[in-house]
């Protein structure tokens, strides 16, 4: 059986929903009496709807925002990857290369010329430059590796369009 389409899924949350899953992600730690405040409920009907969204999987899941700098992680990279070897045996072992990774803090498939983008943190220069030379390129299946240094970030990670 086949899934609902994204026009389903999203007919499946109202207006109230969604002024709910926004206001959460502008601040995760909103009780449901607050909730209830901001969208005319009562405290009962808000904390239904935020656990009816987090069992229907809108609300994944709720984090921390640290601050990079303040942790000493002084260097935000981009780094994309370029396999030389395909095929499910070096997909599988390159993803749990990345798994292992902790500066490593998100990875993407891509289209066009890199297979993989990656965004790090690292605590400086010299640590960027052994994840590169000493984790990635090594692996059987990376031809090579473009990395970009991030030198200001204009606009944080923002909160999904609801």
């Amino acid at each position: 059986m086949i899934g609902p389409t994204h026009a389903e899924m999203t007919q499946m949350i109202d207006a109230t929903d969604k002024r709910l899953l926004a206001a959460l992600q502008q601040d995760a730690h909103l009780t449901a009496q607050e909730l209830g405040e901001r969208l005319n409920l009562s405290s009962s009907q808000a904390g239904r709807r935020r656990q009816r969204l987090e069992a229907e999987g809108y609300i994944q899941s709720y984090t921390a925002r640290l601050d990079a700098a303040k942790l000493g992680l002084m260097v935000q990279g981009f780094v994309q990857v370029h396999l030389g070897t395909h095929g499910p045996e070096h997909s599988r072992s390159f993803g749990q290369l990345l798994a292992a990774r902790a500066e490593i803090v998100s990875a993407w498939t891509m289209t066009g010329d890199a297979d993989y983008l990656l965004r790090v943190y690292c605590e400086d220069l010299p640590s960027l430059n052994r994840l590169i030379h000493e984790v990635l390129l090594p692996h059987p299946a990376v031809a090579r590796v473009h990395s970009q240094i991030v030198m200001d970030q204009l606009k944080r990670d923002a909160p999904l369009p609801t």
